[in-house]
């Protein structure tokens, strides 16, 4: 509050700028601030600021007026010192005042550039000492009517309610209190007119208890207005009066009719009754919100996410098992028994669709067609097809949704498919399951649970929709490398279908058939190049190794690529490519032959692995340094399953040493050097054991291994040959580097028949139970053996880069390959 200012009852007159006041009335003793943006007011300001000079406020009649005369203005206006000018720009400046003492225009020059007042100071006679009976009676008055005052309007401020109530000074109050309440500039005119005290503070009474009669009147007609509306009445008011504050406010249209469109499609899709009920309940949020608001954002956008799904909108099946058929052939070669198995499940949906099914897992290397088969399906059964890459997730909330409390939440990746769908029953791929990682922000497998659980997911939920959607018509077909690396509870909700590795001849049917046409259209030299058997063949095995036919795909593109650099060049119009022409096109064979015993050779046995890329051959290397400690050393990155399976196969040597001719003595002094090659890639896993034995025993007996043979198994201490796990894939390893034999645990004939017919035709499998069948059928006797050879070929494989091999369920190694 400013301090008081006393004016003694001059009659000079002064000459001082004057700002004509739009709809203001200033009083002495109190500080204001207000715009200018008059030309001569900007003036009257700056003239004032820089001669330090006062100035005189005075309203004006009319506030249409832009050049008042003296006849616009009233007669009693206040004498004031700027303390503040703040120019806001060219035309605004923003004023700070302080009210010092009222005055009376007696005179108004306006011919120059701001308006020059001529005014007398016209001080509030107080009155004589005999009147302050009158005065304190007027106080009391005041003091009651503002009391009424504050209870009918209780939105004043504290410092302003508190200043009145605890002032006792009536000269001081007829100033402040009609400078600080809401009363018409007319009214506080007519106060700023009155010459006397008394006069003033009649004039404050009047006007107290006019407002608050009005203001009774006023709730008296809003209390009855309430009573009659009902409530459809009531929100129609409320809205009404809504769009019309937008309209002022320059905010454009309310969410009215954003809200009414938005209940009329969700009333549209007959939900449930509890997410019916909730959507609408966010659309009464909206149509209660400005459409500029932050969380009207939000709130539309949940909305059109929940109306872009596909609530009631199905596909109608085409179960034709023979259409079915034909399209699996068309796409596909080989793969007969994944044929049959998907063929198969498909006649079961088509005689009770009403069943839930498993979900089917596509397992299998990389490139042997997981992805198109899924594809193939889609285009099956005539439904729509969306695939989820899951490779690298690590975050739960990619499967679920994150909740709407976070900014930029969306929902999770199968919600999202199911827009992308346009459809309830699409066929959802979710490629690459076992790639799945969990961290600190959940575990993304878990998640699937709800999802991929036929007795749960009619009712999944996502955490950004927060009601129930149906997932039970949808058909998902989950694809993997790794079986092992899936979590046990999400592999138990899945149908596995196996896809085996590609035979050499199964991929050159594949490139003829598919790979080379689809090639040559896209390289546009269809009828312009053509690729001989030989040279297929060529490609396949000089310049690919892999269980698919991913590589094969792209060496036959850079070989086309060549050739239309050629036909490009004018330097031929066709060209027709042979084996022989391969080394000249993509360089020197770089696949080579396995480091195998190909020959009878002391020392070394073929072993099988299972990488998850497909098999691999596995050689075992045994060397023995007479004059030794007994020592046993392991190299090759061996892991501790396979070095604790090199342990059995020493002791067991040891006890059995006589039978085969070992001198124990010996055995007891020389050390014992286990390698396995390639010894940059990890490996592990129990199925080397009868590797490693029959290794140990030609070497120390000088028995050669037959070098057309291969073999895998796990033993136990007394020599006993347990099964194994990838003999699928194990077997076509061995049929790729040309063996004879392969020796197998007795318990795993019944896994013959998974095994690919070709292999078969090419391969004798000897099914073992113990170690002397092994060693009877892999080593040459004294009597027939010649003498030993070392190996014909000692070149290596190079092993990819960053490869990471992982085992099969069945063994349970740690890392690399898997014997």
């Amino acid at each position: 509050m400013s301090e008081k200012v006393t004016i003694k009852a001059e009659r000079r007159e002064l000459h001082l700028p004057a700002i004509a006041l739009r709809g203001l009335v200033v009083f002495p003793n109190n500080l204001v601030h207000f715009e200018v943006g008059r030309e001569k007011s900007i003036a009257a300001v700056e003239w004032a600021m820089a001669n330090n000079s006062n100035v005189f406020l005075v309203a004006q009649k009319e506030m249409e007026l832009s050049d008042p005369t003296q006849e616009d203005l009233f007669a009693y206006g206040v004498v004031a010192e700027v303390k503040q000018v703040l120019r806001v720009s060219d035309d605004l400046v923003k004023v700070l005042v302080e009210g010092k003492y009222r005055a009376k225009l007696t005179d108004l020059d306006t011919t120059g550039d701001f308006l020059l007042a001529s005014v007398r100071p016209a001080p509030v006679r107080v009155g004589k000492t005999e009147d302050a009976v009158e005065t304190e009676a007027l106080l009391r008055a005041l003091k009651s009517s503002f009391d009424e005052y504050l209870g009918m309007n209780p939105r004043l401020a504290k410092d302003v309610v508190f200043t009145i109530v605890s002032s006792t000074d009536p000269e001081f109050l007829s100033e402040y209190m009609p400078a600080n309440l809401l009363f018409r500039y007319e009214d506080k005119q007519a106060v700023m007119n009155e010459n006397t005290l008394a006069g003033r503070l009649q004039r404050l009474v009047e006007m107290l208890r006019r407002e608050c009669q009005v203001m009774k009147i006023e709730k008296e007609i809003a209390d009855k207005v309430n009573e009659s509306m009902d409530k459809n009445q009531r929100d129609y008011y409320l809205h009404e009066q809504l769009h019309v504050i937008s309209d002022e406010l320059g905010e454009g249209d309310d969410t009215h009719a954003e809200a009414d469109e938005y209940r009329r499609k969700i009333t549209a899709l007959h939900l449930a009754e509890d997410s019916e009920k909730k959507l609408l309940k966010e659309v009464d949020r909206l149509s209660k919100m400005q459409g500029s608001n932050q969380e009207a954002t939000v709130i539309r956008t949940y909305l059109d996410t929940c109306l872009d799904l596909p609530w009631n909108s199905y596909t109608e099946d085409d179960l034709d098992i023979n259409r079915a058929q034909q399209i699996l052939d068309r796409d596909h070669y080989g793969l007969k028994k994944v044929k049959d198995r998907i063929l198969e499940t498909l006649a079961v949906r088509k005689l009770a669709p009403d069943v839930k099914a498993q979900i089917i897992c596509l397992v299998g290397p990389p490139g042997v067609g997981k992805t198109s088969i899924a594809r193939s399906i889609a285009e099956s059964l005539g439904r729509k097809y969306v695939r989820i890459s899951l490779g690298g997730v690590r975050d739960e909330a990619e499967i679920r949704g994150h909740r709407r409390t976070y900014i930029g939440a969306m929902p999770g990746k199968i919600i999202s498919a199911m827009i992308t769908a346009k459809s309830s029953n699409p066929l959802m791929l979710l490629d690459e399951i076992d790639k799945l990682a969990g961290d600190f922000r959940g575990d993304p497998a878990a998640a699937l649970l709800e999802a991929l659980d036929p007795e749960q997911n009619s009712t999944f939920n996502d955490h950004f929709l927060d009601i129930p959607f149906d997932l039970s018509h949808v058909l998902f077909i989950t694809t993997a490398n790794d079986l092992g690396s899936i979590p046990g509870p999400l592999r138990d909700r899945m149908d596995v279908i196996e896809l085996p590795s590609y035979t050499r001849v199964e991929k050159y049917n594949i490139a003829r058939k598919h790979l080379l046409p689809k090639q040559l259209k896209a390289c546009g030299l269809t009828g312009k190049v053509t690729l001989s058997q030989s040279a297929l063949y060529g490609i396949i095995d000089g310049y690919t190794r892999e269980a698919g036919v991913r590589n094969l795909e792209r060496t036959i593109t850079s070989v086309l690529r060549k050739c239309a650099r050629k036909i490009a060049s004018g330097e031929a119009e066709t060209v027709s490519v042979t084996g022989s022409m391969l080394e000249d096109l993509l360089g020197p064979r770089f696949v080579k032959p396995d480091f195998l015993n190909r020959t009878n050779a002391v020392g070394i046995a073929n072993g099988l692995a299972w990488t998850s890329v497909g098999g691999e051959t596995l050689p075992i290397e045994v060397q023995v340094i007479d004059n030794g400690s007994g020592k046993i050393t392991v190299t090759g990155s061996l892991g501790d399953v396979m070095k604790e399976s090199a342990q059995l196969a020493v002791t067991w040597v040891r006890v059995h040493a006589l039978e085969y001719g070992i001198d124990p003595e010996r055995l007891k002094k020389c050390d014992l050097h286990i390698h396995a090659p390639e010894g940059a890639v990890p490996k592990d896993g129990p199925s080397a054991g009868v590797t490693l034995t029959t290794a140990l025993v030609s070497c120390l007996s000088g028995m050669p291994v037959r070098g057309d043979v291969a073999m895998t198994g796990e033993i136990t201490l007394h020599g006993n040959v347990l099964p194994i796990g990838g003999l699928r894939e194990k077997s076509m390893a061995a049929y790729r580097e040309g063996m004879k034999t392969v020796l197998i645990p007795k318990d795993n004939e019944p896994d013959l028949y998974e095994v690919d017919d070709e292999v078969k035709k090419n391969l004798t499998f000897l099914p073992m139970q113990n170690l002397t069948q092994v060693l009877n059928a892999a080593l040459l006797k004294p009597t027939s053996a010649k003498k030993a050879k070392a190996p014909a070929s000692r070149s290596r494989k190079k092993a990819p880069a960053g490869e990471s091999l992982v085992p099969p369920a069945a063994e349970k190694p740690q890392t690399g390959a898997v014997c």
